[in-house]
């Protein structure tokens, strides 16, 4: 018996140290800025960029030909945060763009500054906290970024001058950092939120990742990662799920999805669409995957951007 009870022993504390090992390998690749790789994000997505590469192109060049400068603030725990400021017209519309995980400001918002510059919208691109040129070396995964959104929001309410009206569009986990300051005191500037591919919380999906991806149980695994990041980053990977921050909103919410989308769920959004307390409208884009949306179908994609803003900003 003595034998028998070392043998599961030693079996039990092997088990620990490999799921210690496992953990502390995962919390590096996801959380860690210096761990974290865009190349693999991509992959992990499903979605073929490749195909848009010409589009992008295109617009890339004619929005760094438009007038644009070097931004900064500094976020309420101390970091150094980047975006870029494209004036447009200087009219008194205005749009802060919010990126997804391992991307940076002048990326996801390629496309869609094509929509909004030639409506005359200012535009504020970001590097959230620990991407692009952005202080942090842990990612906030929107529960830390949202006050960072509260600060950008400031920076262009002075820029813009107190009657502008602000939009918020985030995509991936930007578009989880916007929903999640929906629950937040915003000032009246900011008139509606754009939500693309957004998910509820970072425990959520990296329990679907787990899943779906490594097929691997996501316990105990995420409840370690969560001790540590709590430890580390300053917050749980359940602290702030936008499902639940969204049932404070007070601001009007466009909610946009891709069908096919592996990497975010589709039916997050659905479980966040219902939660919300404020206006909304919810676009789901047939056969387009993670942050596809826009390039799968513009036209209705724009369409309803026009819809929606065109009830909040005159």
């Amino acid at each position: 018996m003595g034998n028998l009870m070392k043998g599961v022993s030693v079996i039990l504390g092997t088990l620990a140290a490999a799921e210690a090992v496992g953990t502390a390998y995962f919390y590096r690749r996801t959380m860690m800025r210096s761990n974290v790789s865009t190349e693999r994000t991509m992959k992990m997505s499903g979605t073929d960029w490749e195909q848009y590469f010409p589009i992008i192109e295109k617009r890339k060049a004619y929005l760094m030909e438009q007038p644009h400068e070097d931004v900064w603030i500094t976020s309420d725990d101390g970091l150094k945060l980047h975006g870029v400021y494209f004036p447009g017209e200087e009219t008194n519309k205005a749009v802060i763009c919010f990126h997804g995980y391992t991307s940076q400001c002048m990326s996801d918002f390629i496309g869609l500054s094509d929509y909004y510059l030639k409506r005359g919208y200012r535009m504020l691109l970001v590097d959230e906290r620990a991407h692009g040129q952005s202080e942090g070396e842990y990612i906030g995964f929107g529960c830390k970024d949202r006050f960072d959104a509260r600060k950008w929001i400031g920076w262009m309410v002075k820029k813009a001058g107190e009657d502008c009206h602000i939009l918020l569009h985030g995509i991936s986990m930007g578009g989880a950092t916007v929903l999640m300051a929906s629950g937040l005191k915003l000032p009246p500037q900011v008139k509606g939120i754009i939500s693309d591919c957004a998910f509820t919380s970072p425990k959520e999906v990296f329990t679907h990742v787990l899943k779906t991806m490594y097929h691997l149980p996501a316990f105990p695994m995420i409840e370690i990662a969560d001790r540590i990041n709590r430890r580390k980053a300053g917050y749980g990977l359940d602290d702030c799920n936008a499902a639940r921050e969204v049932r404070k909103a007070k601001i009007p919410i466009l909610f946009i999805h891709g069908d096919k989308d592996t990497f975010v769920p589709c039916e997050m959004c659905g479980r966040i669409y219902e939660n919300c307390a404020s206006p909304k409208e919810k676009l789901i884009v047939k056969g387009a995957s993670h942050a596809e949306s826009y390039y799968k179908d513009m036209d209705a994609y724009e369409k309803s951007m026009d819809s929606f803003i065109g009830g909040i900003i005159e």
